[in-house]
């Protein structure tokens, strides 16, 4: 059974659909690509889909050991390369809340994101790299 369906609308654009819970998301072609740039690319949305679940990762981790990451922020910047055009790096930057962090924690946190199945899934060729400002 599919867990996402999705409908082409025309104009380099699909709408895609979260077949368990309804939600909608449409994607629209980069302005660069012969879109008009007014929504996530399939390609942001791998971009996206990294950081999310680098989170997603750090999220469970510090649910489970008691440590507090509410209100972290993720700053997630994609690079397109050519021949053949392709993600060639995507970046992201995890902002973390001012909390007493303990150097383990930040040391786990830190290697809990390089175990997110996104990250795992990604062709060797992306530059994934990650990142972390620690406001403390």
């Amino acid at each position: 059974m599919a867990t996402i369906s999705a409908t082409y609308l025309g104009d380099l654009r699909v709408e895609c659909t979260h077949d368990q819970s309804g939600t909608k998301i449409i994607t629209d072609a980069p302005v660069d690509n012969h879109g008009k740039g007014e929504a996530f690319s399939p390609t942001d949305l791998c971009a996206t889909a990294l950081g999310t679940c680098a989170m997603t990762i750090i999220g469970l981790y510090c649910q489970n050991h008691g440590v507090d990451v509410t209100g972290a922020k993720m700053e997630i910047t994609k690079t397109m390369v050519t021949e053949p055009r392709r993600i060639g790096r995507v970046e992201v930057v995890f902002i973390m809340p001012d909390r007493p962090y303990s150097q383990k924690e930040k040391t786990v946190i830190e290697r809990a994101a390089q175990t997110c199945p996104v990250h795992l899934s990604l062709h060797p060729d992306v530059d994934q790299i990650f990142s972390f400002i620690w406001r403390q």
